[in-house]
């Protein structure tokens, strides 16, 4: 292969990941925005509705971890389409299942295949894995920060704008037309990622023949500075046998699980608690927590470069621990909606300050670490619904609100363990992993 025949640019690189990642990402809130008329459709208790809404974040979290070091193998391009081809699939399968039996034939006994659809839907959630390596890839080390940051700021806005258009498109289409659109948006976009990706440099080379060393100098003529380590899985067995591996994965469980749980759950509680309409409780969902979450995530970071990581954590789940309990003893619009705005910047700015830390508690196994506490923490996502399902079961429509001690409680044992590691943090990178390996 001529050096000629390398196609692509860093900017393209970013763009379709970018892309690829807005698409996918959107299945987070598959069903949470219109959760209630899957409920009065099919007659769901609270812990169906908590599980049906949680559907898509099993895939979605689970995958990031194997998507992201077949990504070394083979480059990002191909398991990008994989992780997309099988969210069509689910979005394909459930505005079939709708088309036929909605309103009248979906029935509980259609909710399995309701609930697979979801979970195949939610692939898409998973490429943010792969996104993150191709961007990774293409661009020189010193702009890695902020190339990351745009690639995750835009990426992660697709949940927060499906939160207030979907909710409009069930009124304006009704809830079959409103899918099948977005069955439409997903296989355009896919289509127009697949004819503007192409992989990295150093893939480009391997694909067509080329050994691993001369692909490594030849792509590093093109400007590709970072490359595969190894054995991406021997990094993930690395970082799982390090204790504080798993105190972040529980972090992240509490920050970036609960960012996802609350995404798809929020809309319920406005509805029930306040009696707001779907429009209104999509928009509020939208604005007062998805989209500030995401978006506080950037002074997160800088908060945490200045002060460290640990206090900023501690200080975040504080404030999440504060707001969720708002949320469990007033029924008030506005100190609820005061208590939401305090649990997404206190959300936010943890999922920065998490990520953070991993380096420095990490430093041998990076790669392998973020895949752990990206995948397992986000499946706090599909954990966490059903649980507040269930305090719906028991208390009726007040389980919708008393529900919020799960967050009380996993932000005290997070500001615990945020206080622990700041007590007991190593003095130099070096002595972070072999204290508790």
């Amino acid at each position: 292969m001529d050096d000629r025949q390398i196609r692509g640019t860093p900017r393209r690189g970013l763009a379709s990941a970018t892309l690829g990642f807005f698409i996918g990402f959107a299945g987070v809130v598959l069903y949470g925005p219109v959760a209630t008329e899957f409920e009065s459709a099919m007659g769901l208790s609270g812990l169906a509705l908590g599980l049906l809404v949680a559907a898509p974040q099993l895939t979605g979290s689970l995958l990031r971890i194997p998507f992201g070091a077949w990504v070394d193998d083979v480059g990002p391009r191909r398991p990008f389409l994989v992780l997309l081809g099988l969210s069509i699939a689910g979005m394909a399968g459930l505005a079939l299942l709708l088309t036929v039996f909605y309103p009248g034939g979906l029935t509980m006994e259609l909710y399995p295949l309701v609930f697979l659809c979801g979970a195949l839907s939610g692939c898409g959630i998973a490429v943010f894995s792969v996104g993150t390596t191709q961007t990774a890839y293409w661009y020189p080390k010193e702009t890695q920060g902020t190339v990351l940051a745009v690639y995750a700021g835009l990426g992660n806005s697709s949940p927060g704008l499906f939160t207030l258009l979907l909710p409009v498109a069930l009124a304006a289409l009704g809830l079959t037309t409103a899918y099948l659109v977005w069955f439409g948006f997903l296989v355009a976009g896919t289509l127009a990622f697949a004819r503007y990706a192409v992989d990295p440099p150093y893939f480009q080379l391997r694909a067509a023949g080329v050994d691993a060393e001369t692909s490594r100098a030849r792509a590093a003529d093109h400007g590709q500075e970072l490359f595969p380590g190894g054995d991406a899985f021997a990094s993930v067995r690395e970082a799982a046998r390090i204790r504080r591996t798993w105190v972040l994965v529980a972090l992240f469980f509490t920050s970036f699980g609960g960012f996802l749980a609350l995404t798809v759950w929020l809309p319920s509680y406005w509805t029930t608690v306040h009696g707001m309409d779907v429009q209104s409780a999509g928009a509020l969902t939208a604005v007062a927590f998805t989209l500030l979450a995401a978006l506080v995530r950037i002074p997160g970071g800088v908060m945490s470069d200045r002060i460290g990581g640990e206090l900023t954590a501690a200080g975040s789940f504080l404030l999440v621990a504060v707001g969720a309990g708002a949320l469990v003893v007033s029924r008030e619009y506005n100190i609820a909606l005061g208590a939401t705005v305090l649990v997404a910047v206190g959300m936010g700015v943890a999922n920065a300050a998490v990520f953070q830390l991993v380096p420095k508690y990490v430093p041998e196994a990076v790669g392998g670490a973020s895949g752990l506490v990206g995948g397992l923490g986000a499946f706090g996502g599909f954990v966490v619904p059903p649980v507040l399902g269930l305090f719906v079961d028991t208390y009726g429509s007040e389980g919708y609100a008393t529900g919020f001690l799960v967050f009380v409680a996993l932000a005290f044992v997070a500001v615990a363990l945020s206080e622990r590691l700041y007590r007991t943090q190593p003095t130099t990178a070096a002595e972070a992993a072999p204290a508790d390996g």
